[in-house]
């Protein structure tokens, strides 16, 4: 299996939900949208489909 490279940005995550929320009725505040965007990527650590690295600055 061929091994590619994905940025996952949290920031997207949240404006995505955002938006999903919305066409269903739903009102989310900012800390919910970064909370949920957060569990997100959790999940995608947690079940192997993302490698999280961390960046030296």
């Amino acid at each position: 299996m061929r091994e590619i490279e994905v940025f996952i940005d949290t920031e997207e995550i949240a404006e995505f939900f955002f938006q999903e929320l919305l066409k269903r009725g739903f009102v989310p505040s900012n800390e919910e949208l970064e909370e949920l965007a957060d569990i997100t990527f959790d999940y995608l650590v947690e079940k192997c489909i993302i490698d999280e690295e961390i960046e030296d600055f």
